[in-house]
C-alpha cells in the first residue's frame, strides 16, 4: 500500500479494497512481464499462457492461448516446459501470457534483463509491436536509456524523487 496518496485503477482506489478486490482489479486490467519470466516449471508453454485465463473462467482459454503463442512465434513449442526453452523463448511465453488476458495496462519490469543483447532487442521489438496492436498502456521499467528513449513519456525515479524527463 502507498505511504501517501492514492492508487486508482479505472476509478477504483486500491487503498479501499481488500486483497480479493485488489486481485480482481489486477486480473481485469493488468498484465505483467517480469525480468525473470515467472513461468511455472511444471506447466507447458501453453498451460502457462492458459493459467490466468482459466483463473478468470474464460471459456475459450485454450484457443486464446494458442493464438497468443502464435503471435510470439512459438506455435511449435506449446508442449515444451520452461526448462526446454531458451531464455528468449521463455520471455516470449511470458509476453504471450501477459497479452492473452487483453490487459488495459501492461507492466514490464526489465523485460530484457536476463537476455543477451540480440535476444533482448528481438523481445523489445515484439513487446512494442504487440503493445501497439493491442492498444495497451505500457509501463516499462528499465535502466537502458536507449530503450527508455523509445517511450512516449519518460520518468526517472532517483532517491525517492520522481521527475519527468524531457
Amino acid at each position: 500500500m502507498p505511504t501517501g496518496g492514492d492508487v486508482k485503477i479505472r476509478g477504483k482506489n486500491f487503498s479501499h479494497l481488500d486483497e480479493d478486490g485488489r486481485a480482481a482489479v489486477r486480473s481485469d486490467n493488468m498484465g505483467f512481464v517480469f525480468q525473470s519470466f515467472q513461468l511455472l516449471p511444471a506447466l507447458t508453454a501453453l498451460e502457462n499462457v492458459m493459467l490466468p485465463l482459466q483463473l478468470k473462467n474464460v471459456a475459450n482459454a485454450r484457443q486464446l492461448s494458442l493464438d497468443a503463442l502464435q503471435k510470439v512465434g512459438l506455435s511449435e513449442r506449446t508442449r515444451h516446459y520452461p526448462k526446454q526453452l531458451s531464455g528468449g523463448e521463455q520471455q516470449r511465453v511470458a509476453i504471450a501470457r501477459a497479452f492473452a488476458t487483453q490487459p488495459r495496462i501492461l507492466f514490464a519490469d526489465e523485460p530484457t534483463g536476463n537476455l543477451d543483447h540480440a535476444t533482448g532487442q528481438m523481445i523489445i521489438e515484439l513487446l512494442f509491436r504487440m503493445n501497439a496492436e493491442a492498444g495497451t498502456t505500457l509501463v516499462l521499467v528499465t535502466h537502458d536509456i536507449q530503450l527508455a528513449n523509445r517511450c512516449h513519456r519518460r520518468l526517472k525515479l532517483e532517491n525517492g524523487v520522481l521527475e519527468e524527463l524531457v
